[in-house]
């Protein structure tokens, strides 16, 4: 008998401490579903500070020694061209050449004119961005000299590239967050709630692309951050 009234006793309370804890979950479940998940947008349009320009011209001959020759008179000849538009000595680098055997390749059984096709690339990378596409649009003048630079390859094209992200961070991150913070306040203010804390918040990550591709040299910046507000009575 005794012991039927000691486990009464702990099944009874047993039961009110699990009655308690459904209790304390149900309001700490409401509690934590008042949360509206909300994200501002912030964008902003940024000129490239840096441009890399690949300047691909190709040489066929028989003869390694003379295509040798013709290939350093032809990278003096762009690099003077260069040099005298204003780009820096340094600015200008030189690519070692890309050489074709064709005789070498035992899977083309076609007789080719030329022995070697070589592939030199001379690469202009400089925070000069205006200078450089104006450059872009002489390159013709190369032509007079007897270069003729090469496109189409998709390995060496035109590349620009906005590296000031850390100067305009803040700015776009504060304004990303008011606009996330306008959307709560609608949102609190339509379900007749007020706006409390933030709960939660994620900055997200930013991203970098070309405004369009007819102005590569032209970025848009865009972060999205997401925050969790508290709903109140």
């Amino acid at each position: 008998m005794k012991n039927r009234i000691i486990e009464s006793v702990i099944l009874a309370v047993g039961l009110a401490l699990a009655g308690l804890f459904v209790c304390n979950g149900i309001s700490d479940f409401s509690a934590r579903s008042r949360v509206v998940t909300v994200k501002g947008l912030a964008e902003m349009e940024v000129k490239a500070d840096k441009v890399t320009w690949p300047l691909t011209y190709k040489v066929l001959g028989n003869d390694l020694v003379s295509l040798y020759n013709e290939i350093k008179e032809t990278n003096k000849t762009i690099t003077d061209f260069l040099k005298s538009k204003g780009i820096k000595e340094e600015e200008i680098s030189v690519n070692a050449p890309e050489i074709i055997d064709t005789k070498a390749d035992r899977y083309n059984n076609t007789p080719q004119p030329y022995r070697y096709n070589v592939t030199t690339v001379v690469t202009v990378t400089s925070r000069q961005v205006d200078l450089v596409r104006n450059l872009i649009n002489e390159q013709s003048e190369l032509l007079k000299q007897g270069v003729a630079v090469t496109s189409g390859d998709y390995r060496y094209n035109v590349a620009y590239d906005y590296t000031g992200l850390n100067d305009i961070k803040p700015k776009m991150i504060e304004e990303a967050t008011k606009n996330a913070r306008a959307a709560a306040e609608k949102f609190a203010k339509d379900s007749g709630s007020r706006l409390g804390g933030i709960q939660r918040a994620n900055q997200g990550q930013f991203s970098i692309s070309d405004r369009d591709s007819n102005t590569p040299h032209i970025k848009r910046v865009r972060v999205v951050t997401t925050i969790d507000y508290l709903l109140e009575d």
